[in-house]
């Protein structure tokens, strides 16, 4: 239960003075619901104010803050700008222009004769000076209110920075004073402030670089602990050893060799499987380095062993995947395997319930539904779960508990990680890594184009498809709305419909589950040539056939999230191409991530670089995590802080009491704060 010292900070946010529903729409959008997500919603830079006396064209570019008179005023016809005129003591002019056609409000605000403390970017018009939207006009005697240095926040439509810098300062109010959970020596060593004197100095002034470092290690500290917290849990919690015979594996007829990283990995979850502590173990692999045959080898252990497995994957469509790709591989086996999702009704989900309760059913595949009240197993002993950061430690835990002991846990992902973002996202879990391609599997060739040569590309794939390929079409980024995202795919379809008639589909994440399976499906069979798609989708169907890709405003991506979608061709034995269109005006850090995409198809090199071009923001497509998203360390911070941390909590565990002693009653309060609290709840004692 969550510290009562808590709660003024986990109020809802029309807590705060002045924020009522209108003001709390646009902070909703920012995901900022709660007191405590705006005294987390962190500035990511400022802006510096220079005081002038007068006017002058060297300061054209810079934000000032200057005394000013109106003069005249100028409207445009229909919604045009409104301008007035102003003068600074000395007579030069500046024209303050406001959009939106509102010019009886611009009169009011800026009154003609009166003296006005204004504040914006200045900045040449021909041979004008201007200020467009001034974000201060106040009469001078208000004109103390205007600060030197201004935080800049990420904003939604109807906030400005002024009135979030507000929102932000009431939040700090709320703050209690916390105990202190860092290491004494440390504290003193860094030279870092106590928390809640952090977080009021980083809103003050955003380039206060130790109040933000404090702010990411406190982040990354509750982290590591509730990892350590739950792999103590884990470990502590009485399993059963699952040990194989070897039966079944000896059956299988395999059409190639396993690469060295598989063999080794079987070998490291088979030495897991023969403990009675439970397994908690991360499998990594890239998109097409073999990770289903790890996962059905460690399926056969546990069914030798005379116990059930589960295995759970985050869509339908990928459920549905494999297991397909596990009957084929499994086919000849007596072994009994079924799917569940939330789609099965009626007689199929009682028989495939009724199987699982008398043990019939060896291996489910499914969807989260396959963790609900109603599925009961006979012998749960093994639980693999596909696309791990799409599943909380809260969700896992679930199918864990449906055993009549807690069954071994073997978590998979596609996404390449670092080293440093690995202890930091599993650092409960061992690791193993397949890091060699399977023979045979050909390299995927990428190329980046201009976005004027579209065309090219169209006439590309029109010949692509001529010659019985297919492909896909992923369309840009837009911003942060599956709505914009949409309409420019529905845009693109359109486009290649025109072109190509009935054999362009479309798949979004706004379309029901039935109606995506069919298109997905109809492209699996051929019928459709080209499949468009929004990104907030994963497209994580399996078509050898399709041998090329394009990717519209590659630039716009994470590398990461180039490679996963680049992911989707080279799963045939036919060559495949990726098509990186790019926007005109590149920064470096694009044009960097571009020449890499084009450079290798290691995704595991692809994460560390990721991870050393990118600032703040997402990251490797851990956004969706339910898991571990960090609001305040940004991924720069992580290779320096994130093992200091991880020292700090062991220390902690080993040698300051745990979570019983005098700092460790502190840091379960950090705990709650940080919403990692899941770490409290499994362990019982402490």
């Amino acid at each position: 239960m969550r510290p009562e010292i808590l709660n003024p900070l986990f109020a809802e946010v029309t807590a705060l003075k002045g924020v009522g529903p209108a003001l709390a729409k646009p902070l909703e959008r920012l995901g900022l619901r709660r007191v405590v997500d705006v005294a987390f919603h962190l500035p990511t830079g400022w802006i510096d104010r220079v005081a002038r006396d007068e006017l002058d064209m060297a300061d054209a570019g810079r934000t000032i803050a200057i005394t000013l008179t109106a003069v005249s005023y100028r409207s445009s016809a229909g919604r045009g700008p409104t301008r007035a005129q102003a003068t600074d003591a000395r007579g030069n002019y500046v024209s303050l222009v406001y959009f939106g056609g509102n010019s009886g409000w611009v009169k009011k605000l800026l009154p003609l004769g009166e003296l006005r403390r204004v504040s914006g970017r200045l900045e040449m018009y021909g041979q004008e000076l201007q200020i467009v939207h001034p974000d201060y006009v106040l009469p001078l005697e208000e004109a103390g209110d205007t600060p030197e240095r201004e935080a800049i926040y990420p904003l939604s439509e109807g906030l400005t920075a002024r009135r979030m810098g507000q929102m932000a300062a009431q939040a700090v109010e709320r703050t209690p004073a916390l105990d202190e959970w860092i290491e004494p020596g440390l504290l003193a060593k860094q030279g870092w402030p106590g928390w809640r004197e952090a977080l009021a100095r980083i809103h003050a002034d955003p380039s206060d670089a130790k109040a933000r470092a404090r702010l990411a290690y406190d982040e990354l500290f509750a982290n590591q602990l509730a990892l350590t917290l739950v792999r103590a849990s884990s470990r502590a919690r009485k399993g059963r050893a699952l040990i194989g015979d070897g039966r079944l594996r000896a059956m299988l007829r395999l059409p190639y060799t396993p690469t060295g990283a598989q063999s080794r990995s079987i070998v490291e979850i088979e030495g897991d499987l023969r403990q009675s502590q439970p397994m908690l173990r991360l499998l990594q692999g890239d998109v097409g380095s073999g990770k289903t045959l790890v996962a059905a080898m460690a399926l056969l252990v546990a069914v030798e062993a005379g116990a059930q497995g589960a295995f759970l994957a985050p869509t339908e469509i990928l459920a549905r995947q494999h297991f397909e790709s596990l009957r084929g591989l499994l086919s000849g086996l007596p072994v009994n395997i079924a799917v569940l999702t939330g789609r099965d009704k009626g007689r199929v989900r009682e028989a495939t319930l009724m199987g699982l309760a008398d043990g019939s059913i060896d291996i489910l595949i499914g969807t989260h539904a396959i963790f609900q009240e109603a599925v009961g197993y006979k012998d749960l002993g093994l639980v693999v779960v596909d696309e791990q950061h799409r599943f909380g430690v809260a969700q896992r835990m679930l199918l864990t508990e449906k055993g009549q002991q807690p069954p071994h846990l073997l978590a998979m992902t596609a996404t390449p990680i670092p080293r440093t973002l690995t202890l930091a996202l599993y650092g409960e879990m061992d690791v193993s890594r397949l890091d060699e391609m399977p023979p045979g599997r050909q390299p995927i060739e990428t190329r980046v184009l201009s976005e004027d040569r579209l065309d090219d590309v169209v006439n590309a794939l029109g010949r692509h498809l001529s010659a019985g390929g297919q492909a896909y079409w992923v369309c840009p980024l837009v911003e942060e709305s599956e709505k914009t995202d949409l309409a420019a795919a529905e845009a693109r379809a359109e486009t290649l419909r025109a072109r190509f008639g009935d054999k362009v589909g479309l798949v979004h994440g706004r379309m029901k589950g039935p109606e995506k399976d069919a298109v997905m499906a109809a492209f699996s069979a051929g019928q459709i040539g080209v499949l468009v798609a929004t990104t907030v989708i994963e497209v994580g169907v399996d078509v050898p056939n399709a041998t090329l890709i394009v990717i519209e405003a590659a630039d716009r991506f994470g590398l990461a999230q180039l490679h996963q979608l680049r992911g989707r061709v080279g799963r045939g034995s036919g060559a495949s191409n990726c098509l990186l269109i790019r926007g005109s005006a590149l920064s470096e850090t694009s044009r960097a991530r571009l020449a890499l995409m084009r450079e290798t198809n290691d995704g595991f090199r692809i994460a560390e670089e990721d991870l050393r071009l990118r600032g703040a923001g997402e990251l490797l497509g851990t956004r969706q995590s339910g898991e571990a998203q960090f609001r305040l360390a940004t991924p720069d911070m992580l290779n320096e802080l994130l093992p200091v941390a991880h020292d700090d909590t062991r220390l902690l565990i080993d040698r300051d009491g745990g979570l019983s002693g005098p700092r460790g009653q502190a840091a379960r309060v950090a705990l709650y704060l940080f919403e990692r609290d899941a770490g409290v709840a499994l362990l019982r004692s402490g």
